[in-house]
């Protein structure tokens, strides 16, 4: 049952948001959007409300989405089962066009849609438009055998970032909606994680903030409390000593590339929360975790 609220009450939470529409105005929101926020309809609808109304206040959210429960549903109807390496998908070349279906031809058009429905004016991306994401072949190291390396397949590694046809869809207060596959020097499509592309593409657009929506509260400590604030510094020795490990690495890794190269915020947020985007951006409290850049 929805929560009816006095109208003196609306107007007070609504004024609480100004500063915030302020200090963030014009500026550039990356936004990872993933886990249960893309699979259950009332937050699919609460984040594309969240999406447009964080445009319509004058901030630029930029979109880049996952699939990963889509691109396993998609395997198992195929009789393929899915497999992952240090929390990245192998990807051989049936995979790949399944990969490419799905986000691409799938997802992406549904995330479209559903903004537009709410009064925004989004557009559907993959990084083969315009060849705005180039990469190259992931090799992964292996952990028992230091000199070799792994081959998961078509996994990409990004090589450069073009945000001209980002930045001329903000011209038109288009807001981008990116699939995170990219494109090798012969044309070869690469599946690249989600975090990562958004990560780099934070650092690029020289982005206010990277907003990454999770499964999870955030970070979470060994005894399994949720970290509000950390430091990169902080981040480094969970990861080395081993709290934070398995599909949260690449999450953790581009949380901190981008922090480290001007990004200003990095929030790891919780999905599950109903318009935890707007949480996190236009309230004091928040719903995850902050990773400052200093």
């Amino acid at each position: 049952m929805t929560e009816i609220l006095p109208a003196a009450t609306k107007a007070k939470i609504l004024g609480e948001a100004l500063p915030y529409i302020q200090r963030f105005f014009d500026k550039t929101i990356v936004i990872k959007y993933g886990g249960n926020a893309m699979t259950e309809p009332r937050l699919q609808e609460g984040f594309a409300r969240d999406v447009v109304l964080l445009k319509l206040v004058g901030m630029n959210p930029v979109v880049v989405h996952g699939g990963g429960p889509q691109i396993e549903d998609m395997l198992k109807r195929l009789g393929k089962q899915g497999t992952f390496i240090q929390g990245m998908r192998v990807t051989d070349a049936e995979t790949m066009d399944i990969v490419e279906m799905v986000l691409g031809g799938q997802v992406n058009k549904e995330i479209v849609a559903l903004i537009n429905q709410h009064g925004g004016k989004a557009v559907g991306l993959t990084g083969q438009d315009g060849n705005f994401i180039r990469a190259h072949k992931l090799l992964l190291p292996n952990k028992d055998k230091p000199e070799e390396m792994i081959d998961i397949g078509q996994v990409g590694e990004i090589t450069s970032i073009d945000p001209s046809l980002i930045s001329f869809l903000d011209t038109g207060d288009f807001i981008p909606v990116i699939a995170p596959i990219g494109v090798g020097p012969q044309g070869e499509t690469y599946n690249i994680n989600a975090d990562v592309v958004a990560g780099k593409i934070a650092e690029v657009l020289g982005a206010e903030k990277l907003v990454l929506l999770t499964n999870t509260p955030g970070v979470l400590n060994k005894a399994g409390e949720l970290l509000t604030g950390v430091t990169p510094k902080e981040i480094d020795a969970m990861v080395a000593d081993g709290t934070l490990s398995g599909g949260m690495l690449p999450k953790i890794g581009s949380a901190l590339d981008a922090a480290r190269s001007g990004v200003r915020s990095v929030h790891i947020i919780d999905g599950r929360v109903e318009h935890a985007l707007l949480l996190e951006i236009l309230t004091d409290q928040g719903v995850g975790t902050l990773i400052k850049s200093k």
